[in-house]
């Protein structure tokens, strides 16, 4: 980090796809390094950073409801691979020598905390890495809203939701529509009203309602973090409406 960050402390949110690489499931040794090594980067320029990790390249909780498990027991499943790839993602970090915690909103003592607002926040003000599990702790909830829920609980003044294929947000489905345009910037409601893919409806208005912008991203292009930090045109912000006004 050369440049001055825009935001100070940041929650960044990664699907656990993400994680996976050119797998068809699981977790990519190499990917889940070079990820832990760009993370590491951007810490030790002096940002805040929280993060909060999917569990879809393990087992998704919609999907194993839709095969038969009752939905609440499928969600608790998923939440189980959050933490999962959060202790991954823990010891990756841990190989380079940066300091982190996992904090998971189930109770698992014996190999993580437990979710702990204040010592969540205590956490970063003294530069590690907080890393939150077990999404919300209860079904029906996706882990798109534990990483807005979470953002807004310890102050981050920016969610990163970075995307495995797509570089920020569409006026339609690229994988549907080979015309699909990026958008580089657009408020919560208009996203919201249009259904455009930024995460789900229940984070994005939680989002809406407490003013804290988003910045859509794709990971897979290196150094695309410290790039969104360093304020630079990429993907997509998704911001309120007077922040929209106020600079056109």
């Amino acid at each position: 980090m050369t440049q001055r960050p825009v935001w100070k402390r940041v929650l960044l949110k990664l699907s656990g796809e993400a994680l996976m690489g050119d797998l068809k499931y699981g977790i990519d040794p190499v990917r889940l390094g070079a990820m832990a090594n760009e993370i590491s980067q951007v810490v030790a320029g002096g940002i805040e950073m929280a993060i909060v990790v999917g569990g879809g390249n393990i087992f998704r909780g919609v999907s194993g409801a839709s095969q038969g498990i009752d939905r609440a027991t499928a969600d608790y499943m998923g939440m189980l691979a959050t933490v999962m790839n959060s202790m991954a993602l823990q010891d990756a970090l841990r190989k380079l020598a940066v300091d982190s915690r996992v904090q998971s909103a189930i109770d698992m003592q014996e190999i993580c905390e437990p979710y702990i607002r204040g010592r969540a926040i205590r956490h970063l003000e003294k530069g590690r890495i907080v890393i939150f599990a077990a999404g919300t702790g209860n079904p029906f909830f996706s882990t798109d809203t534990a990483a807005a829920l979470r953002a807004l609980e310890i102050g981050a003044e920016c969610l990163l939701m970075a995307k495995k294929k797509y570089d920020g947000v569409y006026d339609a489905d690229p994988e549907t529509e080979p015309c699909a345009r990026l958008i580089e910037r657009i408020t919560h409601r208009e996203a919201l009203e249009r259904g455009l893919r930024v995460m789900d409806s229940t984070a994005l208005s939680l989002c809406m309602d407490n003013g804290l912008p988003i910045m859509v991203f794709n990971m897979s292009q290196p150094e695309n973090i410290r790039r969104v930090l360093r304020g630079e045109r990429i993907g997509t912000i998704v911001t309120v409406e007077e922040i929209e006004k106020e600079e056109s």
